[in-house]
């Protein structure tokens, strides 16, 4: 396992979710935990990549991590969760599948000898991995946000 390339990687996942952040205007008193959130998100999808996992699981766990860790910075900063959840979770979005797709479905148009049935498969099974993965990171941005949403941490000060 190399670690330079992992650390390598997450550092560009942390440029890619800052730079959907100031794309979608968030306050920039959060870039700077948006950067880590996106980092450390991608670096255990890219983690559990090098651990042979599936990439559909591997991008459930990455985006299972960047949930949580947006509700404790959602706390610290004053901010909706989904200001970091969701700018810190695109870079995850599987775009080389919906393009193979979308390449498999053009070639199919114009197709007609005996690779038919192999470009369907590929095209299919492009489609699919990336409609899991979309779904996966839903999920994973969702699931933590619903376990703790009748659990606040402000009450628990309070009490």
């Amino acid at each position: 396992m190399n670690w330079i390339h992992l650390l390598e990687k997450g550092i560009w996942f942390g440029f890619a979710a800052m730079g959907f952040a100031v794309l979608f205007n968030v306050p920039v008193r959060t870039l700077r935990l948006i950067f880590l959130i996106g980092a450390i998100g991608g670096l255990m999808k890219a983690l559990l990549l090098e651990l042979e996992a599936n990439v559909i699981f591997a991008s459930l766990g990455g985006a299972i991590l960047v949930g949580y860790v947006s509700i404790l910075a959602a706390h610290n900063k004053h901010a909706p969760p989904m200001v970091f959840a969701i700018p810190s979770v695109i870079p995850m979005v599987p775009g080389v599948f919906a393009y193979r797709m979308m390449l498999g479905v053009i070639q199919l148009s114009g197709m007609k000898n005996e690779q038919y049935d192999l470009v369907l498969v590929e095209t299919i099974d492009n489609g699919l991995k990336a409609t899991f993965i979309l779904f996966s990171l839903a999920l994973g941005v969702a699931i933590p946000l619903l376990i703790t949403r009748k659990d606040s941490i402000k009450k628990r000060i309070i009490k």
